[in-house]
């Protein structure tokens, strides 16, 4: 048993590590339908859940300590990405597609937790849920830390998100063959975008990894000492979020955004968070999480109808709205994908779509949470 609370935060470390260069080296198919930081939580509870870390106040204390500090510094560095200019140069159908994703996303949580009637432990859980399902996994931590949610609540949340995502994605593919059927249906023409390459120049260049290390290092000791100093705006976390995104679009518009490395440094953050996040999980407390499945799968049907009723009124091509979808829902990487198979040329509209999701994540995922933790009380 683990006892010594830098032992734990090494073994943690270790564990992510591994599983980050198995999903690099080996490519293994496993890794399209369950992803890492999924596999990570996964072995950080299952570690658990067989005694490997003591309960003591040291452990505890590294854990909350190492989480307050991680949060705010990988918000950071995702939002360096970011370019708003970028985006609203995206023509009118795409972007309606895309308010359309979010709007309809959000109108599914809500609905879906009003009709299986969600405790607030469960309502808090899906709040964080729909910041992974409006921008990324970074955004479910950074919306379930601010609401609260528990390490088990946020494992359902993890569970959840996984399944739902293979099936979502599996689907939009399944219908890239009927895209003109679908055009004619809704009367729309398909929008290409202007620029075929959508990105961040923090891909260029040598790596810096100690610059952003200390830039994050940084940003985080400013976030947690503006929220601890009274500049509170709803409780610790939340401020320290919001702090974290306020700078982090700030950011993209100076010369950091163009310092390499701040993506690569941002993801094993989120790793490490996800690592300690299972660390405090158990698995005898999963045996509901079918109903939670069913009731994930259900908010997308919701979404999906909102989509193609917003299609036909819109006249919105069939890779618009799937394309808004994934990047909200999916990520860069399986957005990019399915631009792809419509046109290689338009994988930067996928890209671009998704990093916006690190933005609208955090705080409409906050908004949908609060709706549902106040529905459930």
């Amino acid at each position: 048993m683990i006892s010594a609370p830098l032992v734990y935060l090494f073994s943690l470390a270790l564990l992510a590590a591994f599983v980050a260069l198995v999903e690099q080296k080996s490519k293994l198919k496993l890794f399209r339908f369950v992803p890492a930081v999924v596999m990570i939580y996964l072995f950080s509870m299952a570690l658990a859940s067989f005694g490997a870390f003591a309960q003591n106040n040291a452990i505890d204390a590294i854990y909350e300590n190492t989480k307050k500090n991680l949060l705010p510094a990988m918000l950071f560095l995702m939002l360096l990405q970011v370019d708003l200019r970028d985006f609203f140069k995206l023509g009118k159908h795409l972007l309606i597609a895309y308010v359309l994703a979010v709007l309809s996303i959000a109108i599914g949580f809500i609905l879906v937790s009003f009709a299986f009637g969600f405790d607030a432990k469960i309502a808090s859980a899906f709040g964080a849920l729909s910041g992974s399902w409006m921008g990324g996994v970074a955004n479910m931590v950074a919306v379930g830390s601010a609401l609260g949610v528990g390490q088990e609540a946020f494992g359902y949340a993890l569970i959840v998100d996984s399944v739902n995502y293979t099936i979502w994605i599996m689907f939009l593919l399944f219908l890239t063959p009927f895209a003109h059927a679908f055009n004619n249906f809704t009367a729309s023409h398909e929008q290409m975008a202007k620029l075929s390459m959508i990105g961040c120049a923090c891909t260029i260049g040598a790596k810096r990894y100690w610059l952003i290390v200390l830039l994050s290092i940084t940003v985080a000791f400013l976030v947690n000492l503006l929220a601890s100093s009274g500049v509170e705006i709803l409780n610790y976390t939340t401020t320290t979020v919001i702090l974290a995104t306020v700078l982090g679009v700030a950011g993209s518009f100076t010369r950091l955004k163009t310092i390499n490395g701040s993506s690569e440094v941002a993801t094993t953050m989120l790793y490490m968070l996800i690592a300690l996040i299972g660390s405090k999980a158990l698995f005898e407390n999963f045996s509901g999480v079918g109903v939670y499945v069913f009731a994930g799968f259900c908010i997308l049907v919701v979404h999906a109808l909102i989509m193609v009723a917003g299609a036909k009124l819109f006249k919105l091509d069939l890779f618009s709205i799937a394309v808004a979808s994934l990047a909200n829902i999916g990520g860069v990487a399986s957005a990019s994908i399915l631009a792809a198979t419509y046109n290689k040329a338009l994988v930067g509209v996928g890209v671009l779509m998704a990093v916006m999701g690190y933005i609208i994540g955090t705080f409409g995922g906050l908004a949908v949470g609060n709706v549902l933790v106040w529905m459930a009380g």
